[in-house]
């Protein structure tokens, strides 16, 4: 299984996200480190800092750091998210 995958996974099962989408923008100049861009939609993140959910974030995918030179992510709740593409849409 490959790391955009298994991180895939760990953010669906560990946060029980109810979306996650995962790009991988590596180009090989990173010593095979991945560059990750994750988005990820949890109601684990309700009453949360925007700081304490990257944290909760970073630590479920704690293992797979070593793998990972550089990872964006935005964590949002499921109404936020739910916000975002009502504007999405209107635009």
């Amino acid at each position: 299984m490959s790391l955009v995958d298994q991180v895939r996974e760990k953010c669906s099962t560990e946060l029980q996200a109810t979306h996650v989408e995962l790009w991988d923008h590596s180009d090989g100049s990173c010593d095979g480190g991945a560059k990750l861009e994750l988005h990820v939609v949890s109601s684990e993140f309700e009453g949360l800092a925007l700081l304490k959910r990257h944290r909760k974030v970073n630590e479920v995918l704690a293992e797979f750091m070593p793998q990972i030179h550089a990872i964006q992510i935005k964590a949002w709740t499921p109404a936020q998210y739910q916000a975002k593409q009502e504007q999405q849409q209107q635009s």
